[in-house]
């Protein structure tokens, strides 16, 4: 049999895979074939801080067949590390490097393994492990019919709630981008809190809720204020209140890489009676911003000068949304169970420092949750290395690696791809932060799942050509099987399956503005929405999902099965997304089961007709 040098995920070749915590012992084998004559072998080694790497020479062990193990262990403290193996021989000095997956070959090249150290206090809250989060953009779920009071007189309110988003920027109109209302509100939530319950669910992302003069709510006026488009404080505090009477919790997002510049604090537009930085340089807030030439020049966010970039590290803005009277803190006061963190990657390692400490200081169960796009723990931004996912800062990010692979999946993508983006994070990231992934495939930021599977008419449309598209009969029934394939992998992959709102239901809709169409209801796609409640009954009634170890058990093309395990529960489960019939054979844990959504196996094997699935737990 022939055995490669080193495998990163494979017992064989060390003792405990994936990230460690510090202190941990790192204990990794290199299988050498005889034939190559090897007189020394080192581990090379170094921390991301470090240019240089050091040795560690490797003690010839064990055989197995016609091949040598080398061994080594050592200890390594909190960090990011990176590692590969040098050995001389008869023939020379060759390197042992990785390959694209987590393989090593015998190379003349370097490429290095990540090592992920983590703090060994890290810990993150329980509550939502093996639980779903539902994602609502507020003004567009559910109006309560509540009236609205102190709705500033420059705001479109819409009277249809079905009507397509503005996506035009007229000027001279009321009704444009951005500033179209629907009436969602607060205590439409609560209202709806039986039907989220229906689901699963057992957190409620809400979509920024602070006053902000646009309907996204991303260009925060008044941190201290909820939005009188969306209710009061007493509102908030009922929802909480109500929702955590039936298991669920409510998290907040947190814009704190810039503010609006009509706000309290910029005031650009005179809207309010105080001073803010634009008015002048006395005001208590000017500081908090980086101005190039006052007042009308200043960093902003992406260069949109409505979104005047705040100073993160600057002491007073910093206390204002970190100390003991600060933002964060007021509004876990009022119910909330955390915070999701906006462009998390923007923000300085100082504050998301004091951002966690303010967070668990009022709960060590309170969840702090970061938008990350790229793999969070080698990200680097604005030149420097992060550590969101070591222990000082975030509990866990929004999984965007796994979104693209699972979408990429439904539409054609190689399942073996999808496989080892899975186990990319799942070993770089802590197991405190994968078992609470945010595991999405459509989000506010993101075109609708349902039209992304449904047609590549949306690819690079721009807003006019998209605010035409409107799924064929063919491009829907696409869409759903696809849908129904790409739902089953998002609810069952390590991490917490996150539901944008509407998408249960079949909405449709390009990128911004059109994936923030209002919920349909009593125009819901039946079918689908309940099959996302069998999605949402198998998940939470089985405690496979809850931390369950991810075991790929096949992936060929489009066909793709695996398990999930602990001491626990187990589940099964196998998609064909192929345009032929696919036959495994049933893991022989599964023989017995207790519950099952999709196909049912049939002497001990399971066979797939296009677009099928089945989940199997025990």
């Amino acid at each position: 049999m022939q055995y490669y040098p080193f495998d990163s995920r494979n017992s064989l070749y060390r003792e405990k895979i994936g990230a460690l915590a510090e202190g941990e012992t790192l204990r990794l084998k290199v299988l050498l074939h005889n034939d190559a004559r090897v007189h020394s072998v080192y581990l090379m080694l170094k921390n991301d801080c470090q240019s240089d790497f050091s040795q560690i020479e490797m003690t010839p062990t064990t055989s197995l067949e016609e091949y040598r193990y080398y061994e080594c262990e050592t200890k390594l403290d909190e960090g990011l590390y990176w590692y590969y193996f040098r050995y001389t021989s008869e023939y020379g000095e060759f390197f042992v490097s990785k390959t694209e997956t987590s393989l090593g070959v015998v190379s003349k090249e370097i490429s290095c393994w990540q090592q992920t150290v983590y703090f060994n206090d890290y810990k993150t809250p329980d509550w939502l492990d093996g639980g779903i989060i539902y994602q609502i953009f507020p003004d567009r779920f559910y109006a309560s019919g509540s009236q609205k009071k102190n709705v500033p007189d420059d705001r479109y309110i819409c009277n249809k709630w079905d009507k397509q988003p503005e996506y035009r920027q007229a000027e001279g109109e009321i009704c444009t981008l951005g500033n179209d209302y629907y009436g969602g509100d607060l205590k439409g939530i609560t209202q709806k809190l039986d039907y989220l319950k229906s689901l699963g669910v057992n957190c409620i992302y809400l979509n920024p809720i602070f006053e902000a003069h646009s309907n996204h709510r991303y260009n925060t006026a008044d941190y201290f204020k909820i939005d009188s488009m969306l209710g009061s404080e007493k509102d908030l505090e009922q929802l909480t209140k109500k929702a955590k009477a039936k298991g669920i919790y409510v998290i907040l997002d947190g814009v704190f890489s810039h503010t609006g510049d009509d706000s309290v604090y910029f005031n650009r537009y005179n809207r309010y009676a105080g001073l803010g930085a634009y008015n002048s340089k006395e005001s208590p807030y000017f500081n908090w911003y980086k101005f190039e030439n006052y007042p009308d020049k200043y960093e902003s966010w992406w260069g949109i000068d409505t979104l005047p970039e705040t100073v993160e590290d600057n002491p007073l803005f910093c206390e204002f949304i970190t100390g003991q009277n600060g933002v964060l803190k007021y509004w876990l006061n009022k119910g909330i169970k955390g915070w999701r963190l906006d462009v998390a990657d923007e923000l300085t390692d100082g504050i998301l420092d004091k951002i966690r400490d303010a967070v668990k200081s009022s709960g060590q169960d309170n969840y702090l949750l970061g938008e990350v796009w790229e793999d969070a723990s080698n990200k680097i931004s604005y030149d420097v290395r992060r550590r969101f996912l070591r222990g000082r800062q975030l509990d866990s990010v929004m999984n965007y690696p796994f979104a693209a692979a699972i979408v990429d999946f439904a539409k054609g993508m190689d399942s073996r791809r999808l496989v080892n983006t899975v186990l990319d994070i799942t070993e770089n990231y802590p197991p405190q932060s994968v078992k609470l992934l945010m595991n999405h495939i459509g989000t506010h930021d993101t075109a609708r799942i349902l039209t992304v599977l449904g047609t590549s008419r949306i690819d690079g449309a721009n807003r006019e050509k998209q605010a035409e598209i409107i799924l064929s009969p063919d491009e829907y029934e696409l869409g759903i099987k696809r849908l129904k394939i790409a739902a089953v992998i998002q609810f069952t992959l390590p991490g917490i399956p996150a539901v944008y709102y509407g998408d249960e239901a079949g909405v449709q809709g390009g990128s911004d503005p059109f994936c923030r169409a209002t919920y349909p209801w009593g125009k819901e796609d039946k079918a689908l929405l309940s099959f996302y409640r069998d999605l949402g009954k198998i998940r939470r009634n089985s405690k496979a999902f809850m931390s369950g170890e991810f075991i790929p058990v096949y992936a060929q093309n489009g066909a793709l099965a695996y398990m999930r395990k602990n001491n626990e529960g187990k589940a099964f489960i196998f998609v064909n997304r192929e345009d032929f019939a696919v036959e495994i054979d049933l893991p022989k844990e599964f023989t017995k089961f207790e519950n099952i959504i999709g196909v049912m196996p049939l002497n001990n094997k399971i066979k797939l007709n296009p677009f099928e699935f089945t989940v199997i737990t025990k």
